[in-house]
């Protein structure tokens, strides 16, 4: 006999059906986790770099940013991240679900409760349903860490801590993101 706990199996509808009352929700692998809202200063780097995408993405007709949707990857798998974007050629696989594909890029703000989990399982399930690109903002050590999932998923990530060049198409613009000015009201 199997002392292990069963897995629940978590439909979409049943995760949709869980109460918004403050906390953030995630069904990964089955599981499901909850962390309470970010704090202030979390959520104000969301604001700037999301703000930052979106001017750079407008800008050149790149796709979409989102701050946060639901990413829905298939039967089990729910996840929230901090930013999302998608290209405008793929931008139906946004529905009024969630992004319900890889998104072309995602980022999570790291919190204390939740670096193990960004840095590990998320970024595993990220690259195993094919997201591209994946960054975790680390605002104790003042640096994104960028993961190009799509190229080799264990490789080594990059670490930007000056700056950032982001290059959403081949051959198209770049926008390079001053790290220490989105991070500026850390300690």
């Amino acid at each position: 006999m199997s002392t292990q706990p069963a897995v629940r199996r978590w439909t979409y509808d049943e995760f949709a059906r869980l109460p918004n009352d403050g906390n953030r929700y995630e069904i990964i692998e089955g599981e499901l986790f909850v962390t309470p809202m970010p704090h202030p200063l979390h959520q104000k780097v969301v604001m700037r770099l999301g703000a930052a995408l979106e001017a750079f993405c407008v800008a050149h007709d790149l796709g979409e940013v989102f701050a946060p949707i639901d990413v829905i990857f298939g039967e089990g798998d729910y996840l929230a991240p901090d930013i999302v974007f998608v290209l405008r050629d793929r931008i139906q696989v946004v529905t009024d679900r969630g992004a319900e594909a890889a998104p072309d890029l995602l980022i999570e703000v790291l919190s204390p409760k939740t670096a193990m989990r960004d840095r590990g399982l998320k970024r595993e399930r990220y690259a195993r349903f094919g997201v591209p690109e994946y960054w975790v903002v680390d605002t104790d050590r003042r640096r994104i860490e960028r993961y190009r999932l799509h190229d080799d998923p264990g490789r080594a990530m990059e670490i930007a801590d000056v700056a950032l060049a982001w290059e959403p198409v081949p051959d198209g613009p770049v926008l390079t993101l001053n790290v220490a000015d989105l991070l500026r009201d850390f300690r």
